[in-house]
C-alpha cells in the first residue's frame, strides 16, 4: 500500500505537470510598484535594492519604468568602468555570440589561447586562470596558495593557514564567509573553513607576526576596502606587504576585482606602490559588465602546481568570455580610463570636501573609488540620503548604514561630474 507521502507526492507532480503545460509569459510591468511587488513575491530576499526600477542604461546613465534618468554612481559595484552597453564590447559580444559561445574546457578553442597571451603580457604574469565571478576568483587563489603551500613551501598536509583582513569581503560563499568579520555574512551559516585566520587591516605589525607561523602560505587582501566603506590604508602599506610577504615566504593574493582596472587611477590599485603580489585576482569590469568573467593571474612556481581535473568549470574560459574580456581590457587601455579616473576622483573629493561637516564628517577614496560617512541621527541617515539622492536624479547605495560609496563609471566627462557634484551637495544641504 502507498504511504500517505508517496501520494500527495504523485498528486503534487501531477499538478505541478499540468500547470507547466499551461504557463505563459509574464506579462511585462507598467509600474515601478509592479516591479517591486513581483520581485517580492517570486524572488529570494537576499537583497534590500533602493526602491528603483530600472529598464534601460547607457553610459553613464540608468533609467526606469517611467524613463526619468538618473546618473550611475554605483557601476553595478565597480562592474562597468567602461560604462553601461558600451558599444565596443557589445559588438564584440555579438559578433562572438554569431560564431561560438560555449564548448567547455573539455576542448580547445581559438580565442582562449589569444586571451590568455592578451592578459598575461598586460599584466605581467606567466599565467591566467579563467573563471566566472569574482567569488570564484578568490575561492581559485585559496585553492592555488594551499597547493603551493603544500608542495613548494612543504607544509604539512591539511595545516595550511591563509591570512584575511578584518573587514574584508570577498563574496558570499562558505569559504568567503568564514574569512568575514561581518555578522550579516557568517552568522548562522557555519560551521566555518579551516585555516583562516584574521588581523586588522593595515596593520603590518599584525602580518608580521602572523606570517611568523611556518604553516602560513599566503595573505589575501584588498589594496583598499570597498564593502568596508572605502578604507584606504596608509601610504607605504602595500610595499610593506610585499616585503613581509617575501622575507617570510608567504604568498600575497591582491583581491583586485573592485580596486582593479583603472577605477583606483591605475590600471591596478598596487601599481600606485610599484608592488607586485604573487597573485591577483581580477572581476567585475574585466568584462565591461556585459558578461561574468574573472581571473586569477600568477607565475608558473604557483600557477603549475594545479594538474589537469584539479579545478575548473564548465563555463570559465569559454569564447564569449574571453573575447569580451579582450575587448574590455582594450578600451580602458584606448580611452587612457585610469587617468580619467584620477583626475575626475581628484575633482569629486575636492568637491565633497566642501560638504557640512556636521553631516558628512569623512571623504575618502582613490581615484574613482569614494564615500562619504554620514552622521547618523534622528533625522537622516545614509538610506533617507540615497533616496534622496535618487529623488534628484543620481544612484548611490549605502553601505554599512552610515556610509555611502560612490564609483561611477569611467567614462564621464569634467561637465558631468560637476554636475554631479551639484547634485550630492544640494541633496545634503537640504538635511541642514
Amino acid at each position: 500500500m502507498f504511504s500517505k507521502h508517496v501520494i500527495r507526492g504523485q498528486q503534487f507532480v501531477s499538478k505541478l505537470t499540468r500547470a507547466q503545460s499551461t504557463i505563459t509569459r509574464p506579462v511585462p510591468a507598467t509600474t515601478s510598484q509592479q516591479v517591486f511587488d513581483r520581485e517580492a513575491k517570486y524572488g529570494a530576499h537576499n537583497y534590500g535594492p533602493l526602491p528603483v526600477a530600472i529598464t534601460r542604461t547607457k553610459g553613464v546613465h540608468v533609467w526606469d519604468i517611467d524613463n526619468k534618468r538618473y546618473y550611475d554612481f554605483l557601476s553595478a559595484y565597480g562592474a562597468v568602468n567602461q560604462g553601461h552597453c558600451h558599444p565596443k564590447i557589445i559588438n564584440a559580444l555579438k559578433d562572438q555570440l554569431d560564431i561560438m559561445a560555449l564548448t567547455s574546457r573539455a576542448f580547445y578553442t581559438d580565442v582562449l589561447g589569444e586571451y590568455e597571451e592578451y592578459i598575461t603580457k598586460m599584466f605581467g604574469y606567466d599565467k591566467v586562470l579563467p573563471m566566472n565571478t569574482g567569488v570564484e576568483g578568490g575561492e581559485t587563489a585559496c585553492k592555488l596558495a594551499r597547493r603551493w603551500g603544500y608542495d613548494v613551501k612543504k607544509v604539512p598536509a591539511n595545516k595550511a593557514k591563509i591570512i584575511f583582513a578584518n573587514d574584508n569581503f570577498w563574496g558570499r560563499t562558505l569559504a568567503a564567509v568564514s574569512s568575514s568579520t561581518d555578522p550579516s555574512c557568517y552568522e548562522r551559516f557555519g560551521p566555518y573553513m579551516p585555516g583562516f585566520e584574521l588581523i586588522p587591516y593595515n596593520d603590518l605589525a599584525a602580518l608580521e607576526k602572523a606570517c611568523q607561523d611556518p604553516n602560513v602560505v599566503a595573505f589575501m587582501v584588498e589594496p583598499i576596502q570597498g564593502e568596508a566603506g572605502v578604507v584606504v590604508p596608509h601610504e607605504g602599506y602595500l610595499q610593506g606587504v610585499r616585503d613581509i610577504c617575501t622575507r617570510q615566504n608567504v604568498l600575497w593574493i591582491a583581491d583586485e576585482v573592485q580596486t582593479g582596472l583603472a577605477r583606483t587611477g591605475k590600471m591596478l590599485c598596487v601599481d600606485h606602490e610599484n608592488v607586485r603580489p604573487d597573485l591577483v585576482i581580477l572581476g567585475k569590469a574585466l568584462s565591461g559588465g556585459v558578461y561574468p568573467v574573472s581571473a586569477i593571474l600568477a607565475d608558473d612556481e604557483v600557477m603549475m602546481t594545479i594538474k589537469p581535473g584539479e579545478h575548473g568549470s564548465t563555463y570559465g574560459g569559454n569564447p564569449l568570455a574571453c573575447r569580451v574580456a579582450i575587448t574590455a581590457l582594450e578600451v580602458l587601455v584606448e580611452e587612457d580610463l585610469a587617468n580619467k579616473a584620477d583626475k575626475l576622483g581628484v575633482i569629486l573629493r575636492e568637491e565633497l570636501s566642501k560638504l557640512n561637516k556636521d553631516i558628512v564628517s569623512v571623504v575618502r577614496g582613490k581615484g574613482l573609488m569614494n564615500a562619504i560617512v554620514i552622521k547618523d541621527t534622528s533625522d537622516y541617515n545614509a538610506w533617507k540620503v540615497c533616496l534622496k539622492l535618487r529623488d534628484n536624479g543620481l544612484l548611490a547605495k549605502p553601505t554599512h548604514d552610515h556610509i555611502i560609496r560612490f564609483t561611477p563609471p569611467l567614462t564621464m566627462t569634467e561637465e558631468q561630474m560637476r554636475e554631479c557634484t551639484d547634485i550630492i551637495k544640494n541633496t545634503i544641504m537640504s538635511f541642514q
